[in-house]
């Protein structure tokens, strides 16, 4: 009887190691790319993205150099109505 108790423990054995090795091979393409797509975005951003943000900025920068133009306008045209009411008195 001893011996049915060690062959069924070496089987049990062999089948968890089977099994072990079954589910490594599985999960193996995942595993790699969720290593990559953690190596690339601790790398750099995606080219995409980088060139939205790039983009963006531009698009920023544009608008606050024509409201600076504005606000610069503005203030001319206040100062010059300003001089042109000190002028009249």
């Amino acid at each position: 009887m001893n011996n049915h108790f060690e062959d069924a423990r070496h089987h049990l054995k062999r089948a968890a190691e089977t099994a072990k090795a079954g589910v490594s091979e599985e999960l193996e393409p995942l595993r790699e790319k969720a290593q990559d797509l953690m190596n690339r975005e601790e790398d750099e951003p995606e080219p995409g993205r980088f060139e939205e943000l790039k983009q963006e900025l531009k698009e920023l920068q544009e608008k606050a150099e024509g409201e600076t133009r504005e606000a610069i306008q503005d203030a001319r045209e206040k100062l010059d109505s300003y001089r042109n009411q000190r002028t009249e008195q």
